[in-house]
């Protein structure tokens, strides 16, 4: 399994994301991270498995709540360049890859 790492701004959104809905309810926000953190590790294990959507960007999708990950499959690490949900500036990211 390969190390991850957050760009920082990913970070923040995925924070503020978990604030978002443990704000509306604790167990919900609970709920929340427990999927991300599954879907991070699920990426670790196989990151060549999940959509190529914008090269060399890869999204994986969470099963329970509208939010993907947007990684890069680096050769000793998955690099995580956003946290998205799925309706709000979509294409934000691409500007993080420098």
């Amino acid at each position: 399994m390969k190390p991850h790492i957050f760009h920082p701004d990913a970070g923040e959104e995925y924070s503020r994301a978990v604030e978002y809905h443990a704000d509306i309810a604790p167990e919900l926000g609970s709920r929340f991270y427990d999927e991300i953190e599954r879907l991070i590790r699920e990426v670790c294990r196989q990151p060549e498995r999940f959509f190529r959507f914008s090269p060399p960007a890869q999204r994986a999708l969470a099963c329970k709540f509208p939010y993907s990950l947007v990684y890069l499959n680096q050769p000793d690490r998955v690099w995580i360049v956003a946290v998205m949900h799925a309706k709000r500036r979509p294409g934000c990211w691409r500007e993080r890859l420098g």
